[in-house]
């Protein structure tokens, strides 16, 4: 393709502004699309209000007088003929249009006016009059040094000399399916809109295309990864399955089960399974991933269960032997603690097979530790762990079934991105039996009522979760702070009530010991940071008291409020704050985490949600996944279908797009 520099009125210092908001080639140039139009359209003086914007044409009536002030400002004052009256114009820091401003000149004068002194305090002053119509120019993003102006010239002029050069990343049965215009005519639109309804149906193609782009990438790399990795061949006994199932003292919502049977699925395909399952708070994930344990178990082969801290290893440890106590299978806990006699016991029987289940930390990852025939890898709170982490786990087979838990709802939408290239199985339904947990927004003048439902939980032998935004006080924040909050809440319930405090400065070893004492009940109110985001169950904890709540994310306070509720009591969530309790109120009424999570994606951007920048995927430069969600899905269903029709195979496009996969891997 024709470079950048042969474009008309690009030169050496045009190219080097234009490279440093990263348009290096002609397609990024013309695909620089506006981020906004202005409406140009004729205003009437009469008609518009004061203070308010107006948009008119007319002709200079009187030379333009130029006023300089301190510090390079200047002001320029005109008289202004109008089709509906003599309107005055001023206009700052346009000392080069003096003299282009001749009497009698054409001009359209954008602006406020001010009704009373009937003057027009200008913002641009174009050197042409309006068309009758409605005009429609595009604003482009720039530098210092580069106009919008500029930008339309040069995108203007490539589009004129080059237009037929820009690739088109949608097949022609889709562009006719669709009645979509060709890419060069979407462009000039785009840049040139003649009127809203053209400029809307443009918007929609290249949304598309841009979406199908790169929904055939994310499918591409997945049949690939499939492909590569042929999985286990292997046959579960369902009729035992089906009898353990029923043994299982509690029913399994629809979620549940459309969960196992897909994971099911995956087990017993010959290729190898990538799964996510994501569910909300205590919607009741683990079980499922039991009875994939399970299956897996009853067609010979080994499964590993890697959690994030050594409490929670434990915890589905404690369930799932409890869940087996029936079963012959062996299952073992290997943590950092595991004493030195106990891991060689373990590290023999993970190789000889005679383990079938081990739950841990990362101690399942640590070179001593060799598998007879692992067949099925579960990380919980995947996020938690780096990407060689979980990678190091599914190496220790040959080819183990991957399985990740999600405790974080992250709406479909978003889902079919971050996790484009893995299977999902989504569990909302809350377990039977399992109550909503009653919230309020509070400020901090209310703090008596509040401690005094505190106390009332306590009497009853209840406990409580308080949670504070930081550790140790700062000079710069007035944040409250997990040591003033144990030093308030030894004051009101010390004498009573055992106190204990964690964060994330502490050790993993002290943090523990802390939780174990809570869950015991040895620990009443425990003061704590975020960390208790992802922990274990206490159903005996029946409140959560989260001050400073404005400085959460609402995802985050889903997380959190998901720590109580665990038992048969009610349970209750307080948010303290005197400030955002409008997002707040949010919480109140919604305990549904991907309905919450996707108002906190509206509030706050996405965040971290989607974790450091991969390889440019997230950029979209027309595209809004938030938005487009339905133009999302069909790019999906299309750009699959595309892939694996065979009669494509030949395709030009087909091959352009895998090559520039390709080139994507390599940089």
């Amino acid at each position: 393709m024709t470079e950048l520099k042969d474009v008309k009125g690009v030169g050496p210092k045009s190219l080097s502004l234009l490279n440093k908001i990263n348009i290096n080639t002609i397609e990024d140039l013309v695909t620089h699309y506006p981020f906004r139009y202005e409406i140009l359209e004729r205003n009437v003086l009469s008609e518009v209000e004061d203070g308010e914007k107006i948009i008119i044409d007319g002709k200079v009536e009187s030379v333009p007088i130029l006023m300089r002030f301190k510090a390079g400002l200047n002001k320029m004052n005109f008289r202004l003929v109008t089709p509906s009256g003599v309107v005055g114009v001023s206009i700052f820091n346009r000392a080069f249009m003096k003299s282009n401003l001749t009497v009698g000149t054409g001009v359209t004068v954008i602006g406020k006016l001010d009704k009373k002194k009937n003057i027009i305090t200008a913002s641009e002053i174009k050197l042409e009059t309006l068309p009758n119509k409605v005009k429609i120019e595009p604003v482009y993003h720039c530098t210092s040094g580069l106009t919008t102006k500029n930008m339309s010239t040069y995108i203007n002029m490539a589009l004129l000399m080059h237009g037929k050069e820009i690739p088109d990343y949608i097949p022609s049965s889709y562009l006719e399916k669709y009645g979509f215009s060709n890419k060069k005519t979407s462009l000039n639109v785009i840049h040139n809109p003649s009127t809203s309804e053209k400029l809307k149906e443009v918007t929609i193609r290249l949304k598309y295309e841009e979406l199908f782009q790169f929904m055939f990438k994310i499918n591409y790399l997945k049949l690939q990864n499939k492909k590569k990795k042929s999985g286990l061949e292997r046959k579960i006994d369902r009729d035992k399955l089906d009898k353990f199932m029923k043994k299982i003292p509690f029913e399994l919502t629809n979620d549940q089960l459309n969960a196992v049977e897909e994971i099911l699925n995956d087990l017993e395909a010959p290729n190898r399974m990538n799964r996510l399952l994501q569910g909300d708070v205590g919607s009741g994930k683990t079980i499922v991933s039991f009875i994939g344990m399970f299956a897996n178990y009853l067609s010979g082969y080994q499964s590993a269960l890697m959690a994030p801290t050594e409490i929670l290893a434990m915890q589905h440890y404690l369930n799932l032997k409890k869940f087996f106590e029936k079963e012959d299978a062996r299952i073992e806990l290997l943590t950092g603690s595991t004493s030195k006699k106990d891991k060689t016991e373990i590290y023999k029987g993970l190789k000889d097979g005679s383990v079938h289940m081990v739950i841990g930390t990362h101690a399942l990852i640590q070179d001593e530790v060799e598998y007879n025939n692992l067949g099925l890898v579960i990380t919980d709170e995947q996020h938690r762990f780096g990407v060689h982490q979980r990678a190091n786990l599914q190496n220790k087979g040959i080819k183990p079934d991957v399985l990740y838990m999600s405790a974080t709802p992250i709406p479909r939408t978003y889902a079919l991105t971050i996790f484009g290239d893995m299977d999902i199985s989504t569990i909302k339904e809350r377990p039977k039996g399992r109550q909503k947990i009653d919230t309020y927004v509070k400020k901090n003048s209310e703090i008596k009522e509040v401690l005094e439902m505190m106390y009332s939980e306590l009497k009853e032998g209840h406990q409580v979760y308080v949670i504070a935004p930081l550790i140790e006080e700062s000079e710069s924040s007035d944040l409250t702070t997990v040591c003033k909050l144990k030093d308030q809440m030894k004051l009101a319930f010390g004498e009573h009530y055992k106190i204990e405090m964690v964060h994330g400065k502490m050790s993993s070893g002290a943090k523990d010991l802390i939780m174990e004492q809570f869950k015991n009940n040895e620990v009443q109110i425990l003061i704590s940071t975020t960390v208790v985001e992802v922990g274990v169950d206490v159903p005996n904890a029946t409140s959560m008291i989260i001050f400073d709540a404005d400085r959460f994310g609402l995802s985050t306070l889903h997380q959190l409020r998901g720590r109580v509720g665990r038992g048969t009591s009610k349970s209750q969530c307080i948010l303290i704050s005197d400030s955002d309790a409008e997002r707040l109120k949010i919480m109140e009424k919604e305990d549904d985490g991907f309905v919450i999570s996707e108002e906190d994606f509206k509030l706050r951007g996405h965040g971290d949600l989607f974790g450091t920048k991969q390889s440019g995927d997230m950029t979209f430069k027309i595209a809004n996944i938030r938005n487009d969600y339905k133009i999302l899905l069909q790019a999906k269903k299309d750009s699959k279908e595309y892939l694996l029709d065979k009669d494509t195979d030949d395709d030009e496009l087909k091959k352009m797009l895998i090559a520039s996969i390709a080139e994507d891997k390599a940089s």
